[in-house]
């Protein structure tokens, strides 16, 4: 196996440069595996119960901060980030603005992501292999416990924003992170810098206050939580605040100054499908599992079913302006719909009934 001492580290870094750029990478970073400090503050998020119904978390133990409980031997880390803000897609502020059109994070608009971003990562180390010789890797793109955002800023890719995610000054945040353990020892990159300064226009912009404070976010309240990783009933005090978001909330990035920096994404996959930057909530509300299944398999959205689908567009549906057309469409789903998105029917339309009193 390849080591520091055979390798020409420059002129190896130079090559993964150019393979990332070549297989749509925005920008790689390189560092080490000693996340010490991580793992005691997200030891502490735990310990809050702030990661909610998310209980895998917890059972994954010190995997996610000790690489080398993944991948015997690791040694040093490539991270990759991957620009997706879909292009020629509706303003997502005009979409937040009008209540009867449903908002979908804007990273779910295109195809799932993290098959083709663990493709390109094979295939970076793959690229490696041939030019130095065999050694240990494995590929992650959400695919197992890993402190992505801990690791991109030690690789110097930007630094974890005052809303926890990770902010890059020529980039803003709009990009996916991927990561390769590998039993090289890679010369490092420096670590990135923070650069929010006073800024904190993330914090009041979380319609659900899940951002409690700076760097610290309550995850039982973020709208991502409650439209995704929540598989029972949204709580009734939250779903107001919801709006018209059925999939993902992106407020506190699309706030932020560093966005001003985004690219739009490179890669044809990551474009809109199915007219998802601004479809009608009562469209969407219509379709038959069998819709969704066409509609959905090969996106992100596709891994939370048919059935919280409906149940986070009832809510939106809830909170959309009382007309007939909304009505009708609740009034199709009361009775002829799983006990969970029933219960949240029954909820929007007291909601109406509600503001007709």
């Amino acid at each position: 196996m390849p080591d520091a001492t055979t390798l020409d580290a420059a002129a190896t870094r130079r090559q993964l440069t150019a393979d990332a750029a070549e297989l749509g990478f925005a920008h790689i970073g390189i560092t080490g595996v000693d996340l010490a400090g991580d793992e005691r503050h997200f030891e502490r998020w735990l310990a809050s119960g702030r990661h909610g119904e998310m209980a895998y978390m917890a059972r994954h133990g010190t995997k996610r901060s000790r690489p080398a409980e993944l991948l015997p031997g690791t040694r040093s880390v490539i991270s990759a980030r991957m620009d997706y803000w879909p292009p020629a897609t509706r303003g997502a502020f005009d979409v937040l603005a009008d209540p009867d059109l449903a908002y979908v994070s804007r990273y779910a608009l295109g195809r799932d992501y993290h098959k083709l971003m663990r493709k390109a990562l094979a295939q970076l180390a793959a690229r490696l292999e041939a030019r130095i010789g065999p050694f240990g890797h494995r590929a992650f793109v959400d695919s197992a416990p890993v402190l992505e955002r801990a690791l991109a800023r030690n690789a110097g890719l930007g630094w974890i924003g005052k809303h926890t995610n990770l902010i890059a000054r020529d980039a803003g945040s709009w990009f996916f992170l991927g990561e390769i353990y590998t039993t090289l020892e890679l010369p490092p990159d420096p670590p990135a810098s923070a650069h929010c300064g006073s800024c904190s226009a993330c914090i009041p912009a979380c319609p659900t206050g899940a951002i409690v404070a700076p760097y610290e976010l309550d995850a039982r309240r973020c709208i991502s939580y409650l439209t995704i990783e929540l598989h029972g009933p949204i709580p009734e005090p939250l779903r107001p605040l919801l709006g018209n978001r059925i999939y993902g909330c992106d407020d506190c990035q699309l706030v932020c100054p560093w966005n001003k920096f985004a690219r739009d994404a490179h890669h044809p996959d990551f474009r809109a499908r199915h007219a998802l930057d601004a479809p009608r909530l009562v469209d969407l509300f219509a379709w038959s599992e069998a819709d969704f299944d066409e509609r959905m398999r090969g996106s992100a959205i596709y891994r939370i079913g048919y059935v919280r689908w409906l149940r986070n567009i009832a809510v939106a549906l809830g909170n959309a302006p009382r007309t007939p057309a909304t009505l009708a469409a609740l009034a199709r789903r009361a009775n002829d719909a799983p006990e969970l998105v029933r219960e949240h029917v029954a909820w929007a339309l007291a909601q109406h009934a509600a503001r007709r009193d």
